[in-house]
C-alpha cells in the first residue's frame, strides 16, 4: 500500500519498528542499524514488471500469459516504450524475448518455432503441417510433422528414406508395417503411445474411433519433407501399364482406373478388429518385431518436482535412431540445469508455459519462452534448464537423434567433484557461502525435475524464537 507523503526511508523505519521487540541479530531493525539492506519483500514494487520503476536483480520469470500482462522492453531502469507497430499477443507469449534477462548475451540463433506458423496441407478428412530445417534453421538433426486423421481416414501406404518415430497426441490409430524379413505387423495405439519404423519400412496409418487421431511424427533428418515420401499411388502412376501387368500377373485393363494422382490422406472405410483385417494367405507371417511402445504406461521416475519417462533402444529396441523422454514439471519446479552430450534436443511442448535459457559457451546465452504446440531446439552440449512459469503442470517431450537418452546434471557433477576445487572456483572470496553450497551438494544426485521450497531465513529464525 502506498501512503501519500511517506517516503521510502519512513517505510523502512516503520518496517524496522514492527519487529523492534524481536531480539534477533539479523532482524530488519538490526540490519538497518548495521547499514545493511532489507530483503526485497520490504520494498514497494510496481505490480507490473514491465514498467520503468520495476527492479528485479534476480531476473525472475514472469508469466505474462497467466497474469494477462503486456510485456514491454523495460528492465531494471533501462529500456523504453514502444512507439511503432506491435504484436501484443506474440509479445505476451514471448516475454523473455521482449525483455531478456540481464544474463542473456551475444549471438545465439533462433531456437524456437511454433507449429501455428507452419503451413497446413489440408486433405480429405485430415491435415498435416511440418517443422523442418526450412522453417527453423537450427532443426538440422530432426524434423517434425503434426498430422490429423479423422475416423477411417488413411495416410496412404508409403515409406521414407528416413526413420519415422511418432507420439500419439490424442485418439486412436491403426498402424501397419512390413518388416525386413517380410513379417506383417498390425497394432492399434492410443494417446501417449509410440511407434517407430526404420528407414525404408513400408507402412500405413488410419484413424480409429469417433474422433480419429492426431500425432507428432519425428524423422531422423532435419531436411525431411512430407512432400518427398514414396507413395503407393504415386509409384503406380509413374510405371508403364505393361510393367504393372507383368508384375501383378494381371491383364493391363485391371489398372485402367487406378488413381490419377497421389491420394496421400483420404477417407477410407472404417476397419474391423485386427484379427478380421489381417491377410489370410498361405505365405502370411506375423512380424517378430515390435514397432509400437506404450510410453505413458511406463512407471515414471518420480523426482522432487515432477516425473520422467524415457523410451530409447534399451526399452524400445527397434528405435535405433530416436531416443525420447516424456517430462512433467510441476508449477514452481525446474528441469534442472543440464546438457546432452550425444545429440541436439528437439523439444515439443504439450501443456503449460516454459522459460528456457540456453548457454552456448563463449559468454553467450539466450532465453526463450514456449507454449503448447511450440518446438524448441537445444544444440548438443549446450547447457540449459526448463522452468515452469505457469500455474499448471508443464508437459513436454525431449527427442534426440540417438539410440540412447543421455544427459549430465550440473548439480550431480559439482557434488562428485573434489570439494576444494569447487569452492576455489566459485566461492574463493566468500567462505560462508562456500560452506553452505558444499553442504547442499554433499549428497548430490540427479533430480531431473527439481523443486526448491523457498524459506525466508528471517521468518524462519523468528519462528524458532
Amino acid at each position: 500500500m502506498h501512503l501519500p507523503g511517506v517516503g521510502p526511508l519512513a517505510l523502512l523505519l516503520a518496517a524496522a519498528a514492527v519487529v523492534d521487540a524481536v531480539p534477533v541479530q539479523d532482524s530488519p531493525r538490526q540490519r538497518l542499524l548495521d547499514g545493511k539492506g532489507l530483503p526485497s519483500r520490504f520494498y514497494q514494487k510496481p505490480k507490473n514488471p514491465y514498467t520503468p520503476g520495476f527492479r528485479d536483480p534476480l531476473d525472475s520469470a514472469v508469466d505474462s500469459v497467466g497474469r494477462k500482462l503486456d510485456p514491454l522492453p523495460y528492465r531494471n531502469g533501462l529500456g523504453g516504450s514502444v512507439l511503432g507497430p506491435w504484436n501484443p499477443d506474440r509479445a505476451r507469449q514471448n516475454p523473455d524475448l521482449v525483455r531478456p534477462p540481464s544474463t542473456d548475451h551475444g549471438d545465439v540463433p533462433n531456437l524456437r518455432w511454433s507449429f501455428a506458423d507452419s503451413h497446413i496441407r489440408i486433405e480429405e478428412g485430415g491435415w498435416t503441417r511440418q517443422t523442418t530445417i526450412r522453417e527453423m534453421g537450427t532443426s538440422s538433426q530432426l524434423a517434425g510433422v503434426n498430422m490429423r486423421l479423422g475416423e477411417g481416414v488413411i495416410r496412404e501406404l508409403h515409406w521414407h528414406k528416413e526413420a519415422e518415430w511418432a507420439y500419439v497426441l490424442d485418439g486412436t490409430v491403426r498402424v501397419t508395417a512390413l518388416d525386413y524379413e517380410g513379417g506383417s505387423f498390425i497394432d492399434d495405439v492410443g494417446k501417449g503411445d509410440l511407434w517407430y519404423f526404420p528407414s525404408g519400412v513400408p507402412h500405413s496409418l488410419q484413424g480409429l474411433g469417433e474422433n480419429g487421431t492426431e500425432f507428432l511424427l519425428i524423422f531422423d533428418d532435419g531436411h525431411f519433407s512430407e512432400e518427398s515420401t514414396f507413395l503407393l499411388t504415386d509409384w503406380l502412376q509413374h510405371t508403364p501399364r505393361s510393367v504393372l501387368s507383368e508384375n501383378f500377373h494381371l491383364p493391363p485393363e485391371v489398372f485402367d482406373h487406378i488413381p490419377e494422382r497421389e491420394k496421400y490422406i483420404f477417407q477410407g472405410s472404417v476397419p474391423g478388429p485386427i484379427d478380421d483385417e489381417k491377410p489370410d494367405g498361405k505365405y502370411f507371417k506375423k512380424s517378430k518385431q515390435q514397432f509400437t511402445h506404450k510410453m505413458l504406461a511406463q512407471e515414471p521416475h518420480r523426482t522432487s518436482g515432477g516425473e520422467v519417462r524415457i523410451a530409447d533402444s534399451r526399452n524400445f529396441p527397434i528405435s535405433k535412431t530416436v531416443a525420447s523422454a516424456h517430462v512433467v514439471i510441476q508449477p514452481g519446479a525446474l528441469r534442472e540445469m543440464h546438457w546432452h552430450p550425444n545429440a541436439d534436443e528437439w523439444s515439443f511442448f504439450l501443456r503449460g508455459r516454459a522459460r528456457v535459457t540456453v548457454f552456448a559457451s563463449s559468454g553467450t546465452a539466450r532465453t526463450f519462452n514456449y507454449v503448447p504446440g511450440d518446438v524448441g531446439i537445444v544444440p548438443a552440449n549446450m547447457g540449459h534448464f526448463v522452468e515452469n512459469i505457469g500455474d499448471e503442470p508443464l508437459e513436454m517431450l525431449e527427442i534426440f537423434r540417438a539410440d540412447e537418452f543421455r544427459d549430465f546434471s550440473l548439480f550431480q557433477w559439482l557434488g562428485e567433484t573434489p570439494q576444494r576445487m569447487v569452492v576455489d572456483t566459485l566461492f574463493g572470496d566468500d567462505k560462508d557461502a562456500g560452506d553452505r553450497f558444499l553442504n547442499e551438494i554433499k549428497d548430490a544426485k540427479k533430480d531431473e525435475v527439481t523443486k526448491f521450497e523457498h524459506v525466508d531465513e528471517e521468518e524462519s529464525r523468528a519462528a524458532d524464537l
